[in-house]
């Protein structure tokens, strides 16, 4: 099958607002005088996955709904910008929106706002199935229309990847995407027994690979029924910020993935992209590149 896109993105467009604060949880008090500032920016999981693997190469494309405001034109504009190609689906009721809490030491604390998404929200399946006949792989990113749109990939024939970011294990809704996945994501955060949750994805469902990051702690890869760790990559810089971390390694992960590296090397581009991602400050929207990233992941290996 001849292909145009190596990564398609559905779902995840939207805009932050970047609130850094004195410390998480937010202390109580009538008002707060917040350094460096407040900024709201383009990028949200979606937005964050083809970044990443537009900057490592990646033909990547992105498919999700968007409003006619302010908060859309940003969207626009990084993709536009970044040379990601970009499928708006009108969304009358708005551009996905956010406010992110961030601390001193780079935890985040988000707030969604939900008024800007409907039941009713799908992705045209035409275009989802056109998109899909020319990608290699297609990453989902876990808003109620995605959801609605894995059984047209499956037809499709392309791999997918999804992540479930601090699923608890039990909450079902979480579920249609795990199962669905060849690959999939999750944060180790919620979770009182990463194993047993990633065993449960692989019997239930079709993943060939289960990966939970655990942020300081690295990640835990499950593949052909062997659970391994993979310690974390040293940040190249000082760790400003978490935010779009598990973004970066999904993207690095992918790129590795798809240039038919072992599941354990493609977790160790995991780890360096995420370490990367953490001393970017939230206020930007940046991610690691080709060269930089196999450089420092062929010292890892070499012990360099």
């Amino acid at each position: 099958m001849s292909t145009e896109i190596d990564v398609l993105v559905l779902g995840g467009a939207g805009v932050d607002t970047i609130v850094h604060v004195p410390e998480l949880p937010l202390p109580l008090a009538d008002s707060h005088m917040i350094q460096p500032g407040i900024v709201t920016r383009a990028g949200q999981s979606g937005d964050f996955v083809a970044l990443g693997t537009s900057a490592l190469g990646l033909r990547t494309h992105h498919l999700d709904m968007l409003g006619d405001d302010p908060e859309g034109d940003l969207v626009r504009a990084l993709h536009r910008d970044r040379g990601i190609a970009l499928t708006a689906v009108p969304q009358p009721l708005g551009t996905k929106r956010a406010v992110n809490l961030v601390g001193p030491d780079g935890r985040r604390l988000s707030l969604y706002d939900a008024t800007r998404a409907a039941e009713t929200d799908r992705l045209p399946e035409a275009t989802v199935r056109e998109l899909a006949a020319v990608s290699r792989h297609a990453h989902v990113v876990i808003t109620q229309p995605c959801g609605h749109a894995l059984p047209a990939l499956r037809e499709a024939g392309v791999t997918v990847s999804t992540d479930l970011h601090d699923w608890d294990g039990s909450n079902p809704y979480h579920e249609t995407f795990a199962h669905q996945a060849d690959l999939v994501f999750l944060s180790s955060a919620a979770l009182a027994d990463p194993e047993r949750t990633m065993r449960r994805i692989t019997e239930r469902g079709r993943a060939r690979a289960v990966v939970a990051t655990a942020g300081a702690d690295g990640a835990y890869l499950l593949a052909d029924g062997l659970l391994t760790h993979v310690p974390a990559a040293a940040p190249p810089a000082q760790v400003v910020d978490s935010n779009g971390a598990g973004d970066a390694f999904a993207a690095a992960f992918l790129y590795a993935w798809l240039n038919a590296e072992p599941p354990r090397r493609c977790a160790l581009y995991g780890t360096v992209a995420g370490a990367y991602a953490c001393t970017v400050p939230s206020t930007r929207a940046d991610s690691i590149g080709r060269t930089e990233l196999c450089a420092r992941v062929t010292g890892l290996v070499s012990g360099g």
